[in-house]
């Protein structure tokens, strides 16, 4: 696996929510032969005993019953220290969702979305409305699981820093996902000045929350550029389909090249339907936006 990514030219990789057990052997000889360097990996790397398939959501933070939350723990204390044994600087984390046991304000949302596609950006008033209300039913539901998120947070952060590995705090495509995106910026000041968090920013999640009127991607960026640590790069297509490769949807890369900087980790996070051809070309557009601002790739 590893040789055939290095084969077109990438001399590092971040390792998925979806590396079984059975392949950590094989990893850690291609790291340990110099066959390519692992820049991040993403939680929970690798997959719990028994798990064959990519699980990111397993066990969430956000859930205060014992048993999960010790789960959660347990696993993603192992991933911080997977991630150190391979040099990876940073493991990327979701941060869970708020749980609805009825009436969940999200499926109206998307509901009206299927009926009534490019809403949010058309300026549909009826739409405004019923986004506004579900987004006022989420608020009011979702405390004890944000708090929870912050608690989870503060419990892994020491452990994290003393391995020297930082934590990337992933902006959601998913209505009950959290961080809600305007409460980044509060999550990160609340946070002690030594903190391992910092933002990582996925472009297709929030192509999504903009096509469905939740934010808007430039804005997203500009409020936490300052917490960046790196990128999960895609595109999406005009249907809303993410994972693409670069340049083939609707997503403005020249503008999303503004906010990158010399330290951050950038990753192509492409569906395994993208073709070789489409791979290659996708490393070729990051590397002219890369040349573009720095001077080189």
């Amino acid at each position: 696996m590893l040789h055939e990514i290095a084969s077109l030219g990438f001399t590092h990789a971040e390792l998925s929510h979806g590396i079984r057990i059975v392949l950590v052997p094989g990893i850690l000889k291609a790291v340990e032969e110099g066959v390519i360097q692992i820049s991040s990996t993403h939680n929970f790397c690798p997959l719990p005993a028994g798990i064959t398939q990519a699980a990111p959501n397993l066990f969430e933070p956000s859930q205060s019953e014992t048993r999960e939350h010790e789960q959660w723990l347990r696993h993603t204390k192992r991933s911080i220290d997977f991630a150190a044994q391979v040099k990876s600087r940073v493991v990327v984390l979701h941060l869970g969702s708020v749980k609805f046991f009825l009436f969940h304000p999200g499926r109206k949302v998307y509901a009206y979305l299927q009926k009534n596609p490019g809403a949010a950006a058309a300026g549909d008033a009826e739409y405004a409305a019923v986004l506004r209300k579900a987004c006022e039913k989420l608020r009011v539901r979702m405390t004890p699981f944000w708090s929870q998120v912050q608690a989870s947070l503060a419990e892994i952060s020491a452990y994290a820093k003393e391995r020297g590995v930082a934590l990337g705090c992933e902006n959601r495509e998913k209505f009950d996902e959290l961080p809600v995106d305007d409460d980044f910026p509060s999550l990160f000041a609340s946070l002690p000045a030594d903190t391992p968090c910092g933002y990582w920013h996925d472009t297709g999640h929030a192509d999504i929350k903009q096509g469905m009127g939740l934010l808007n991607h430039r804005v997203q960026l500009e409020r936490n550029a300052e917490r960046l640590l790196g990128f999960h790069l895609h595109d999406v297509s005009e249907a809303g389909k993410d994972h693409q490769a670069i340049g083939s949807g609707r997503i403005d890369f020249e503008m999303v090249s503004e906010f990158w900087r010399s330290n951050h980790l950038l990753t192509l996070e492409l569906s395994p339907r993208v073709t070789t051809e489409e791979v290659v070309s996708s490393k070729a557009r990051v590397e002219e936006l890369l040349e573009r601002r720095f001077g080189r790739a």
